[in-house]
């Protein structure tokens, strides 16, 4: 079965590039002139089909496929606590699991989020997440998309990402609308 579909978007890396083998976590090196297909482009990554097998490509690699990376999340330096709180859950809204396209939060897969200033204003967010499967090779790699996306924030000087596996996630944990997207309602 093709992973790619007619409307996927066809591309040439234009430069070499690091990526991400999904659902492995191993990271390979895209050659400038490799063709492959977009079949996900959404929260700033990028999932490619090359060669039967998908890789997924950092907002910051977007020139290497010829798009615009993701813009920077803005926030004031003066934003409360609930505001900097509500811009770090739609920054982990900008998170996805590279083969289901919806993002972590709607998955269900967060479980907690909490935010601790630090003694000289700044903030440190503590995040509990979990995965749909405990072996994911992709694991390491969404705590680490969650941790940056989380430190780009004006104010947060730091992101604890702890994944866990206690509670086990199960489909019941999805929103609505994931269930819809993914055909599991």
């Amino acid at each position: 079965m093709s992973r790619f579909s007619q409307s996927s978007e066809p591309i040439r890396f234009e430069r070499d590039c690091e990526a991400v083998m999904v659902p492995s976590g191993d990271l390979v090196n895209m050659p400038a002139g490799q063709v492959g297909y977009i079949t996900q482009a959404l929260g700033g990554s990028f999932t490619v089909f090359v060669e039967g097998n998908l890789f997924r490509i950092r907002n910051q690699d977007a020139d290497a496929l010829g798009k615009e990376p993701m813009e920077l999340p803005q926030i004031a330096e003066s934003a409360s606590d609930d505001e900097v709180e509500a811009a770090v859950w739609e920054q982990m809204r900008t998170c996805f699991d590279p083969e289901i396209p919806v993002n972590i939060v709607e998955l269900g897969l967060i479980y907690s989020c909490d935010i601790e200033r630090l003694a000289d204003g700044s903030r440190k967010v503590n995040v509990t997440m979990t995965l749909t499967a405990p072996g994911c090779g992709m694991g390491e790699i969404l705590v680490s998309d969650v941790r940056e996306k989380i430190e780009m924030l004006p104010t947060v000087e730091e992101a604890d990402v702890d994944l866990v596996f206690d509670p086990p996630w199960n489909r019941s944990m999805m929103s609505e609308a994931a269930q819809l997207e993914t055909g599991m309602m």
